[in-house]
């Protein structure tokens, strides 16, 4: 009798295969590529001299890995002044570094919910919220996209702790949560409300300090925010922000903190050094929205879909996941790099190409993104 324990995923692959989903990875050069419209740098620092040298001097200093989990051996200074800085940045009491925003996510959901739990979901989180919630093994309310109303009913009779969790920019169509009016309901039914501002921080707010700050709620009574480094700062890791106390609590209960390897030396002090080029040079995060604004008037004019942004997505509807595919390869073919998105990391089963508005974009490279997604979309535009 033949022994075959995998051969369900011949038939997986398959049917991934045909409903044209599969996913496949692309290495990308060291050198010049393509233009880049697919990745998360939004303020173009990820490779500003000033971050790389300061991650270069601290693998040289700290060396190449954290070596340990943070309570153990992996937490250096570049650590504390990170969030240190952070914290204040944003307008928070204090902050934990941990090795990805994907792990931030995770622990604050885990740690600050837990059997006797409410959580309440926006449909359109991000899929590190989703397994969030499932981790907590609180009970878990998924309400409509952007809509108080539904957080309101949803909380509404629950007796012990609630939190009301949602993205502050959603990562499918670049649309910001109504964060300032989610705060006040929370504060009606004595929940605390937790915000992903992975794709706020940098573009948003004031010099960038992100969605909270904008929406005038940061470092408020029952506020918890997770961040990530890997956007905005150009480096890698997550964080998360809230009164002193929360993370304190974090410190001594989150899993994902206490058993994880620390953020690598060179990531946190290339975050550091590109927070400090952000604080210098403000009008970074102005000018990320503006490319947006720009991008999405410009392709909506020929006729193609797209939400108008808050910050720096700009999503482009596609007919289907096929097509999606074939879109972004025609674009990569003619030397523009877009990402993909297709179920199910869209909730409402869309496909899309999602670009990224970066600072530092020129006028002449958003003529040439405009020119390739006009040219190569997979209907007719006017």
């Amino acid at each position: 009798m033949s022994y075959a324990p995998f051969d369900w995923i011949d038939d997986e692959a398959r049917r991934r295969a045909d409903a044209g989903l599969v996913r496949t990875l692309r290495p990308r050069p060291a050198d010049k590529g393509p233009l880049d419209l697919a990745g998360n740098d939004y303020l173009g620092l990820s490779r500003n001299p000033e971050v790389t040298a300061a991650a270069a001097e601290a693998a040289r200093t700290w060396g190449a890995g954290a070596t340990g989990s943070r309570l153990v051996t992996g937490s250096t200074t570049l650590h504390a002044e990170l969030e240190r800085e952070l914290a204040d940045f944003c307008g928070f009491e204090a902050a934990l570094v941990f090795s990805s925003g994907y792990t931030a996510n995770l622990a604050a959901l885990t740690a600050l919910t837990g059997r006797d739990s409410l959580i309440v979901s926006d449909a359109g989180n991000h899929a590190s919220i989703v397994d969030g919630c499932r981790l907590s093994r609180a009970a878990t309310a998924v309400v409509p996209h952007a809509d108080p109303g539904a957080v309101r009913t949803a909380l509404a009779g629950h007796e012990g702790r609630a939190l009301a969790v949602t993205d502050s920019v959603f990562s499918v169509d670049g649309d910001a949560a109504p964060l300032g009016v989610l705060a006040e309901v929370c504060r009606e039914a004595g929940a605390a409300l937790l915000v992903d501002d992975a794709h706020g921080l940098g573009v948003m707010g004031e010099g960038g300090r992100g969605a909270l700050a904008a929406a005038g709620i940061a470092g408020g009574e029952g506020i918890v925010a997770t961040l990530t480094l890997s956007k905005s700062l150009g480096s890698q890791g997550g964080a998360v922000l809230g009164p002193a106390p929360v993370i304190r609590h974090l410190v001594n209960s989150a899993r994902t903190f206490i058993f994880d390897t620390g953020l690598a030396p060179a990531a946190a002090g290339g975050a550091l050094a590109a927070l400090r080029v952000l604080r210098r040079e403000p009008g970074r995060a102005a000018r990320a929205g503006a490319v947006a604004i720009e991008l999405h008037g410009r392709l909506t004019s020929h006729g193609l879909r797209s939400v108008r942004p808050d910050a720096a997505v700009v999503a482009l509807r596609a007919p289907s996941p096929e097509s999606a595919v074939r879109w972004a390869a025609d674009c990569r073919t003619a030397g523009l790099a877009v990402g993909c998105f297709r179920p199910p990391s869209v909730p409402d089963g869309i496909s899309r190409l999602r670009l990224t508005a970066r600072a530092d974009l020129t006028a002449s490279q958003i003529d040439t993104a405009v020119e390739t997604l006009v040219a190569t979309a997979p209907l007719p535009v006017s």
